[in-house]
């Protein structure tokens, strides 16, 4: 079998993957991408050839991209084997690939209570964080409150609120998903120029 039928049978795969996913049936998706049904059948069954005409309605009927549809898969590339980065009291090892899809990035981080986290640490970005802890207790300072984030437990948060993380009594383990203004504010604070 050639790269190109083996891709062509996953795209196939995909779509009725897909369209299985959300619960439609062959007519509900050929309604939504103005094919005919038994046009839709025959492409997921390897009975017709797909055209990129047809992909680009039947991606966008599914809530996908055609580049997402299209991917090829490369097994090389599966597992990430973090790198270490330690600052200021924060170790980070990063657990998605550079241009993650959805423009989200995850973290692990270990914070340690050398770490300080007064008022003039307090950070705001546009958007919302999210973490869960993993070990420890987190301190989470949003504006004036502070709470403390359990093991098992996760917060979710605006970040136009003055925030910081930090460790409570000991060490803590968080997973962190960020987006792009989250990880330049928190992962790349050095390259923030401060303000005069």
């Amino acid at each position: 079998m050639t790269q190109e039928t083996d891709l062509d049978g996953l795209i196939r795969q995909r779509i009725k993957g897909l369209r299985l996913a959300r619960g439609w049936s062959l007519d509900t998706l050929a309604a939504r991408c103005y094919l005919s049904p038994s046009t839709l059948s025959r492409i997921e069954t390897g009975h017709r050839r797909i055209a990129l005409d047809q992909l680009v309605p039947i991606a966008r009927a599914l809530g996908t991209t055609l580049d997402q549809l299209i991917e090829s898969v490369d097994d090389d590339d599966v597992v990430i084997r973090p790198q270490r980065d330690q600052v200021r009291g924060v170790t980070t090892w990063m657990l998605s690939r550079e241009r993650a899809p959805h423009g989200v990035t995850v973290a692990k981080m270990r914070i340690t209570p050398a770490r300080p986290v007064g008022t003039a640490e307090l950070g705001v970005h546009p958007g919302r964080d999210w973490f869960t802890v993993l070990s420890g207790t987190a301190r989470l300072q949003l504006g004036e409150r502070t709470i403390l984030v359990e093991p098992g437990d996760a917060a979710e948060f605006s970040t136009m609120v003055p925030h910081a993380i930090g460790a409570h009594d000991g060490p803590v383990e968080i997973l962190i998903i960020l987006d792009h203004d989250g990880e330049r504010a928190h992962l790349h604070p050095s390259d923030e120029t401060p303000e005069q």
